[in-house]
């Protein structure tokens, strides 16, 4: 979490921390303009999914695993709208994505399942599918209903 919110608060966006307690760990990190500290994980994602339009996924632990498969869970069900989720590290979650494959062949997942996420380890494809997805999943509310409609920096337009 903290490399997103230094990359928001050195370039001179709003940071905002979703901080769990845990008894050995995680203190909000240093790049935070306010943030909530949570007891409890369930409470935690709720918050993270619902102010949410992308998840990007760096390597991480079994926190990190809980949420990917939670957020991809909901989507899948449809008790959340489609948004992107990007997988950053190729080598790193290579076996997660050999098992999602195994899943879809196995028929415990539909094959289109595998399209709710992306991998990669370059941020310019990252940029470029969260931008597209965003776009495809929002262009309902971005036709203008009135007159010309401004751009909108929340979805990337210039």
């Amino acid at each position: 979490m903290e490399a997103a919110n230094r990359g928001a608060y050195e370039r001179g966006g709003r940071s905002v921390g979703c901080n769990i307690r845990l008894p050995h760990e995680q203190k909000p990190n240093p790049y935070l303009h306010t943030y909530i500290t949570f007891e409890h994980f369930f409470v935690r994602k709720v918050l993270l999914l619902k102010y949410s339009y992308a998840f990007v996924v760096f390597p991480g632990g079994f926190g990190t695993l809980d949420e990917l498969f939670e957020t991809l869970t909901l989507i899948q069900t449809g008790i959340v709208e489609d948004f992107p989720v990007v997988i950053i590290g190729k080598t790193f979650y290579e076996h997660l994505i050999k098992h999602a494959e195994n899943l879809a062949e196995q028929g415990t997942i539909a094959p289109t399942d595998l399209d709710l996420f992306f991998v990669t380890d370059k941020l310019e494809e990252a940029l470029e599918h969260i931008e597209r997805k965003l776009r495809t999943a929002f262009a309902e509310r971005l036709k203008p209903s009135r007159g010309a409609r401004r751009p909108s920096a929340w979805l990337l337009e210039k």
